[in-house]
C-alpha cells in the first residue's frame, strides 16, 4: 500500500495580522488544468516542503493558491511607487498574492507568494494573469542570480494554469511561486506615509526591523538605524549587479526591496558588449535604468525612502532631513567600496595592491572594453588564462591589440591569481538568446531547453564539457535585444 505524501509545514500570517491596513484579503483565480512546469527541489528542501507532495494534486493546489494552509491568510499587498520618476500613490499587487510566511530549515522567516494568480483590487485595469514565458524568465534568472551569489528572491515553481492569457496574441497562462525574505518595498513605506497615519508607518518600520534588521532595536534611533542598514544593503546589492553585468530594467521604487534582495524580474537581462548605456527594456526609451545608471537610481530611490521615514527620524522635520541626508550621503562611498573590492577579485588582485594602482588600471580597462565592444562575461572568465600563460583567448576579443597588450602587461606585473578570478567570474550566465530560446520552447510545451539552461546557469563557475554554447555570446544575427515587462 503506497503512502500518500502530506505537507506539515506551518504557515504564519504575520504581515496580514500586523499590517492589515496595507493588505486586502483575496483569493486566487481558478486554474482549469494545473500542470507543473518546473519545480525547484533544492529550494523546497530548504523550506522543508516535500517535493513529491508539491507534485501531487494537493501540492499543485498550494502552488496555485487554492489550498490555503492552516495559519495562512492570502492577501494582496498595498504599496505606492515612483515609476520612471513619476509618483503613483496606489499600485499594489495587481496580480500577486502573499500566502503567508514560513520558517525555513535554517530558522529564517520567508514569504511564500504567488505571481499571476488573478486580478486583485490593485490590478488597475490589468487581467491579473501571467503568461508562461515571463514566469519562466523570472524562474531562470532569479535562480541564476542566486547561484552567482547575488541576493535575490527565489523561484519555487512555475505551474501552467490551463488558461490562455490575452497579450498581443493568446499565450498559455502560468503562476510563479516566489520565495522572499519579505515583500516590503520602498513603495510600501511611501504608501504608509501617504496615509498620514504615523502609527501605521511606525508599525511598518517595526515590522521591517523585526524581519530584517533586529540589531536596530538596540540603536539610539532604531528607525535611523533601519535606514542606514537599507542604504548599506542596496549599495552592496547594486555593486553585485554591476559586477556580473546585470541590468534590472525597471528600478521603480516599488521594485526596491527593503531586504536588499533583487525583486521583480521583468525586463531584465545580462549585458553582453560592455557599454554603460546598455538598455534592454522596451519601455525605457530614455535610458533611465541603463546599466551605468543603476547606482544613481538606487540612491534616488533611497532618498524617497528617507522622505517616507522622516516622521520617525525626528520630531523636527529639519533635523529629520539632516539625519537622513547624512546616511544617504554614505551610499556612494559604500557602493564604490563594494565595486572596488569586487573588481579586485575579478582581476585576481590581492588586497595589498594599492588602490592608487588598482583604480586607474580598472578605469583604463573599462574604457578598453567599451571602445572594443568586448563581451563582459567572456572577457573576465578568459582573462584568467593569461595568468596561466595564454593571453590569446582574452586578447582575441579586442580590435586594439596594442592597447590590450599594454594594459595586460601592467596587470600581470601585479601577480594576479587565476584561482581567485575563476571563483568570481562565471562561465555561464543566462545569455539573452538562450533565455529567449528556452522561453519560446517552454511556451510551446517543450521544457528541454529550459532544463538545459538551468543546469548551466545554476552551476556557473565550473566549466563543463558539452556546455560550450552556453558560454558563448549571442550570434551576430540575434539582433538588437529588447525585453518586455510581461504584464
Amino acid at each position: 500500500m503506497s503512502v500518500v505524501p502530506r505537507q506539515t509545514v506551518s504557515f504564519d500570517n504575520q504581515f496580514a495580522r500586523e499590517l492589515g491596513q496595507l493588505a486586502v484579503l483575496w483569493q486566487a483565480d481558478d486554474t482549469p488544468d494545473p500542470r507543473l512546469l518546473v519545480l525547484n527541489e533544492s529550494l523546497a528542501a530548504e523550506l522543508d516542503l516535500d517535493p513529491s507532495w508539491l507534485r501531487s494534486p494537493e501540492g499543485l493546489r498550494l502552488l496555485t493558491g487554492h489550498l490555503v494552509p492552516d495559519g495562512a491568510t492570502p492577501v494582496a499587498q498595498a504599496y505606492a511607487g515612483h515609476q520612471f520618476g513619476g509618483y503613483s500613490p496606489r499600485l499594489g499587487d495587481g496580480r500577486a498574492l502573499l500566502l503567508g510566511e514560513v520558517d525555513d530549515t535554517a530558522g529564517r522567516k520567508v514569504d511564500i507568494a504567488l505571481k499571476g494568480s488573478g486580478r486583485t483590487p490593485f490590478a488597475r485595469g490589468g487581467d491579473g494573469l501571467a503568461a508562461v514565458g515571463p514566469m519562466l524568465r523570472e524562474y531562470v534568472i532569479s535562480e541564476a542570480m542566486h547561484a552567482l551569489g547575488v541576493p535575490t528572491t527565489r523561484s519555487l515553481a512555475v505551474v501552467g494554469t490551463g488558461r490562455s492569457v490575452q497579450r498581443e496574441t493568446l499565450l498559455p497562462g502560468a503562476v510563479l511561486t516566489r520565495v522572499a525574505s519579505s515583500h516590503l518595498r520602498v513603495g510600501t513605506f511611501q504608501y504608509a506615509r501617504a496615509t498620514g497615519d504615523t502609527d501605521l508607518l511606525r508599525r511598518l518600520a517595526d515590522h521591517a526591523i523585526s524581519r530584517h534588521h533586529p540589531d536596530a532595536t538596540a540603536a539610539q534611533n532604531p528607525y535611523l538605524a533601519l535606514f542606514e542598514a537599507v542604504v548599506a544593503g542596496q549599495a552592496q546589492l547594486v555593486a553585485r549587479w554591476m559586477l556580473v553585468g546585470f541590468v534590472h530594467g525597471v528600478m521603480n521604487t516599488d521594485n526596491m526591496a527593503i531586504s536588499g534582495e533583487t525583486i521583480d524580474y521583468g525586463p531584465c537581462a545580462f549585458m553582453e558588449a560592455v557599454d554603460p548605456a546598455t538598455v534592454y527594456s522596451s519601455i525605457d526609451t530614455g535610458g533611465r535604468y541603463a546599466y551605468g545608471n543603476q547606482p544613481g537610481v538606487a540612491q534616488w530611490n533611497l532618498a524617497r525612502l528617507a522622505e517616507a521615514l522622516l516622521p520617525l527620524l525626528h520630531t523636527e522635520e529639519g533635523q529629520a532631513v539632516e539625519l537622513a541626508m547624512g546616511y544617504l550621503g554614505t551610499f556612494s562611498a559604500q557602493f564604490a567600496s563594494a565595486w572596488s573590492s569586487g573588481m579586485r577579485a575579478k582581476l585576481g588582485l590581492a588586497d595589498s595592491v594599492s588602490a592608487d594602482v588598482v583604480e586607474p588600471l580598472v578605469a583604463e580597462l573599462l574604457s578598453l572594453l567599451q571602445d572594443n565592444h568586448v563581451d563582459h562575461t567572456s572577457f573576465y572568465r578568459q582573462l584568467s588564462d593569461a595568468v596561466r600563460g595564454d593571453a590569446e583567448p582574452a586578447r582575441s576579443l579586442f580590435v586594439d591589440l596594442a592597447g590590450f597588450d599594454a594594459w595586460a602587461g601592467r596587470w600581470l606585473a601585479l601577480n594576479p591569481r587565476a584561482e581567485r578570478m575563476d571563483r568570481v567570474n562565471p562561465v555561464y550566465i543566462p545569455r539573452n538568446h538562450l533565455v529567449e530560446e528556452a522561453l519560446a520552447a517552454g511556451s510551446d510545451g517543450d521544457l528541454g531547453p529550459m532544463a538545459r539552461l538551468l543546469d548551466a546557469v545554476t552551476d556557473p563557475y565550473e566549466e563543463r564539457p558539452g556546455l560550450e554554447r552556453y558560454a558563448e555570446p549571442a550570434p551576430a544575427d540575434f539582433g538588437r535585444y529588447r525585453t518586455y515587462c510581461g504584464t
